[in-house]
């Protein structure tokens, strides 16, 4: 069953089919943990899995924001499950860097600093290189067309404005760089660039600059030109200096505390 979405989102599908969530808030605002609701008749495991889902889901799109405290009893309440349901699945997003789990203060999305956004894109620049090599070994037609009609939704939100527009975009193109590793038909790899791509999402969250997309359209297009040319060289330069431009686009200065007279400029 392929569900229509890259391998690391295809998940809930395959592993929770009767499991029920439902994200009220879909607006501006970034959510509270008040608006998440789920109908649940599954396993334990079923369960920890979608609403490990569900909470990536709500990071990745930035409807949680980095700092935000997933309380074990909280999230219980709202998913009616047990703090054993809720901690198998806080465990898994922390496995993964979306949450971070602080000793007698709980679990927090993460908040990643600037040293470990660096680091983010630095194993991009690792990985995207070898992703491309396997994607465009078995590149076809077909799978050039769906990857030119997601771009088609890529630019419809880039010309859209608001909060939900700009994270719509960001999704869109993290997707993208879902698609070119699911091509390869490595689970494990998939597995990789989930993680890379969502932790990605979070440093944009914090650190991003712009109002333009922090990852290209432009960039997609000529990346996917040069692979549907099978110009793997071209290909392979072209995905460093797409992440050249998205890293380059954040703020990631250490900025050093000011005494409270020069904070307030007296």
């Amino acid at each position: 069953m392929n569900c229509g979405r890259p391998a690391a989102t295809r998940n809930s599908c395959l592993r929770a089919p009767h499991f029920a969530l439902e994200l009220k808030n879909k607006q501006d605002a970034p959510m509270s943990l008040s608006q998440i609701t789920v109908n649940s008749d599954t396993s334990h495991e079923d369960r920890a899995q979608a609403i490990r889902d569900t909470l990536r889901d709500a990071i990745v799109d930035r409807r949680l924001a980095p700092g935000t405290k997933l309380s074990e009893s909280e999230v219980g309440t709202l998913f009616d499950v047990s703090r054993t349901v809720v901690r198998a699945a806080l465990q898994m997003l922390a496995y993964e860097g979306l949450v971070k789990a602080e000793r007698n203060r709980g679990a927090f999305v993460s908040n990643p600093t600037p040293d470990e956004a660096r680091q983010v894109f630095a194993s991009r620049r690792l990985i995207e290189p070898g992703v491309v090599d396997a994607a465009i070994e078995k590149i076809t037609p077909a799978a050039v067309k769906r990857l030119r009609e997601h771009l088609v939704q890529e630019s419809r939100h880039q010309h859209e404005r608001g909060p939900s527009a700009r994270r719509a975009e960001i999704k869109a193109s993290g997707d993208f760089h879902l698609m070119l590793a699911s091509l390869a038909g490595n689970a494990i790899l998939e597995k990789f660039m989930d993680e890379l791509v969502a932790r990605s999402s979070l440093v944009i969250a914090l650190y991003g600059r712009s109002g333009v997309s922090s990852c290209g359209h432009n960039d997609h297009a000529d990346l996917l030109d040069a692979l549907e040319a099978k110009d793997t060289a071209k290909a392979r330069a072209l995905m460093l200096q797409h992440l050249d431009h998205i890293e380059a686009d954040l703020d990631l200065r250490m900025m050093e505390g000011l005494a409270l007279k020069d904070a307030l400029a007296l």
